[in-house]
């Protein structure tokens, strides 16, 4: 499986400014191809940028610019998984494009930072930038802000997370793309007046999910996630009651209609009735 990591630095705090860009090109885990180039951004170089990337205004001053650069990026990045730490190089890459008026390439954008964060549980809220994932979680050791370098880290971050998640570079792309399931489960609080009731939601609320989770915990409720054998409860949102023809109801809620056929004891009742409970 092919895919392409790319790291650029910039001239200064405008994102378009562009002034190296770094690729390294990955088949079947191996590294068949780099490329590193300076760019003369045709910009000013700010004193913090220079600090960080060592880069200045005389070392790009024979490089080309972007537009020149910009058929051989294409051919790098034209149809290619393009994995990137964090969303500074993408949009870095989208930014120069519109600022020369030239025309976006299609790529499928794969950001390194979000797939560590949800790799390994020491970054997951933290500590997830380019350097420490490198270097403290993946062991691999470069010199960092310089943008080949910068991209054969990123690359090596994606090859270990899947390795780590047991998938392959398409199949981690969906994962990262995927947005984490949200779960407000509760347990119910021993006084309220319905302590010892199972409940699940379902169907879009008037209400916040988390908040009306926590309204019910408050009612002595315990919230879960999906419908089980312990379920008691079943809470429809009122938005969805056009929805409730058929197949066209929810999974849970054809799910709880099962059992109940079955012999199992819940109770439907749609959000706005549950609501009157909490008002009472």
């Amino acid at each position: 499986m092919e895919f392409i990591a790319l790291d650029v630095e910039t001239a200064n705090p405008d994102m378009s400014s562009i002034c190296q860009i770094g690729i390294v090109k990955y088949k079947d885990g191996k590294v068949v191809d780099e490329w590193v180039t300076l760019v003369n951004p045709e910009d000013y170089f700010f004193f913090a940028n220079i600090d960080v990337h060592g880069i200045t205004e005389q070392d790009v001053e024979d490089a080309p610019t972007f537009p020149e650069v910009y058929e051989k990026l294409k051919s790098y990045l034209e149809g290619q998984i393009v994995a990137h730490h964090t969303h500074f190089d993408r949009v870095s890459i989208s930014r120069a494009l519109d600022a020369y008026e030239l025309e976006h390439i299609d790529t499928k954008w794969l950001d390194t930072a979000r797939l560590a964060r949800r790799t390994w549980e020491e970054v997951s809220k933290r500590g997830y930038g380019l350097k420490n994932v490198a270097s403290n979680i993946i062991g691999f050791e470069f010199n960092h802000h310089d943008a080949l370098e910068d991209a054969k880290a990123c690359a090596k971050i994606l090859l270990a997370a899947s390795e780590k998640q047991g998938l392959d570079v398409l199949e981690t792309l969906t994962f990262v793309q995927k947005k984490p399931k949200s779960t407000y489960t509760k347990e119910g609080d021993p006084d309220g007046e319905l302590y010892g009731e199972m409940l699940v939601f379902t169907g879009a609320l008037q209400y916040p999910r988390k908040d009306a989770a926590e309204f019910a915990a408050k009612l002595g409720c315990s919230v879960k996630d999906s419908i089980t054998k312990k379920t008691t409860m079943l809470i429809v949102g009122d938005q969805d009651l056009s929805k409730l023809a058929g197949k066209k109801k929810s999974s849970k809620h054809l799910k709880a209609e099962k059992l109940i056929l079955e012999g199992q004891e819940i109770k439907i009742l749609l959000e706005k009735d549950f609501m009157k409970l909490l008002m009472t």
